[in-house]
């Protein structure tokens, strides 16, 4: 599963399969939460659409967008607070998390790390085999960052797993 944070919109893929072998969509969705709304209460909202999809889906893993910096402090709060509200409904069911930076993602998905969000959407299309590009871009970002999970991050997260299993049985 690849969420990629934010406080207006967080965007939700599921894609399933391997490295090797074709892709294929599960779902994907944007949260939206308003402006107008508090913050604590729009990370609610955001809680609960995560647990939802995790409840419904059951993924393997889940893959988060790194929070980087911009030039726009009130943004990276936002995506800051929604990145955490994602991992930690994730660590709350133990499950793998990971962490992809966007230039690793659109690199993964592209074969830029520059590519812009009409390139992005383009190629999750393609690797997907979907008629057009998903939308908005939360929504190809979010796919975008679990293809680049499977692609990059699945063996990782496997081992990472399987380190932590014998751990707990020690």
């Amino acid at each position: 599963m690849g969420i990629d944070p934010g406080l207006t919109r967080c965007g939700m893929g599921l894609v399933e399969g391997t490295v090797g072998r074709p892709l294929t969509l599960v779902d994907v969705n944007v949260l939206r939460t308003s402006a107008d709304q508090p913050v604590a209460t729009r990370l609610v909202t955001i809680e609960r659409g995560i647990n939802a999809w995790l409840e419904e889906y059951h993924p393997d893993a889940v893959a988060v967008e790194r929070v980087f910096a911009r030039s726009d402090s009130s943004t990276i709060m936002g995506t800051a607070q929604a990145s955490g509200i994602a991992m930690v409904a994730a660590a709350r069911r133990g499950l793998p998390i990971a962490l992809h930076t966007p230039s690793e993602v659109k690199a993964a998905v592209s074969g830029s790390g520059r590519a812009d969000k009409a390139q992005v959407g383009a190629m999750v299309a393609r690797i997907l085999r979907l008629p057009t590009p998903p939308k908005p871009a939360d929504a190809a970002d979010a796919l975008a960052l679990a293809i680049t999970h499977i692609w990059r991050g699945g063996a990782q997260a496997r081992l990472d797993a399987a380190v932590a299993a014998a751990g707990r049985k020690s």
